[in-house]
């Protein structure tokens, strides 16, 4: 997405509401149909057009699926992007464009919810994995305190194996005790970035651990 049309769909959001009747065009209003096209044509102008027009209707969708007011925004932004970047993809043929917006907006949205879903159960497997441990492990154990427990080796060799970023993320959040919004704030990092990159090491620290564990 080009950061103009970043920038058209951010400048929106403030206004986004929270009703989902169909809005009247004004006489002489571009169409559906013509925002779409445009849009394949990389008009940022019509994205923010379409935002104002459909923002409210595609919350209300969100919301029904989340129930998160924050959740439902961020959503809602990405899901703008995600028309933007995949405008290609509708057809004319196939419906109307609101009709694809909101198939769009309901996966998103139950993608959402279920990737939430995931991190809370992993979330909290790490968590009783870690407290059953030695206040050493949670504490930064020295290496030959780790090796006392085969599952603490493996949980340190899964984590080694994480792209920095990731370790980073983990570390904060489970070895410090750091909230989301504390990680961004202390790693200048967006809060989006902040919960992909717990999603991501989270999931790899499970699968490393059933394949190290498969090994033994």
């Amino acid at each position: 997405m080009s950061g103009k049309a970043k920038k058209r769909v951010r400048a929106a959001k403030p206004k986004a509401r929270q009703f989902s009747v169909l809005p009247q065009l004004e006489p002489g209003a571009p169409s559906d149909l013509d925002l779409m096209q445009a849009i394949q044509a990389e008009d940022a102008d019509a994205l923010s057009q379409l935002y104002d027009r459909y923002n409210g209707i595609l919350k209300a969708l969100i919301l029904r699926v989340v129930h998160n007011e924050a959740e439902a925004d961020d959503l809602l932004q990405e899901i703008f992007m995600e028309i933007w970047n995949h405008a290609k993809n509708f057809s004319a043929k196939k419906g109307k464009p609101l009709g694809w917006m909101v198939t769009l907006a309901r996966r998103r949205a139950i993608d959402g919810l279920r990737k939430k879903q995931a991190y809370a159960r992993a979330e909290q497997r790490l968590q009783n994995e870690t407290e059953q441990q030695p206040d050493a492990w949670v504490h930064y154990a020295t290496a030959e305190e780790i090796m006392l427990g085969d599952t603490r080796v493996l949980i340190r060799k899964v984590i080694n194996r994480l792209p920095p970023a990731q370790q980073q993320a983990i570390d904060l959040a489970f070895f410090r005790g750091m909230s989301q919004r504390e990680i961004a704030a202390k790693t200048n990092t967006p809060l989006g970035t902040v919960k992909t990159r717990l999603e991501l090491g989270l999931k790899k620290i499970y699968d490393g651990l059933k394949e190290l564990r498969d090994e033994l």
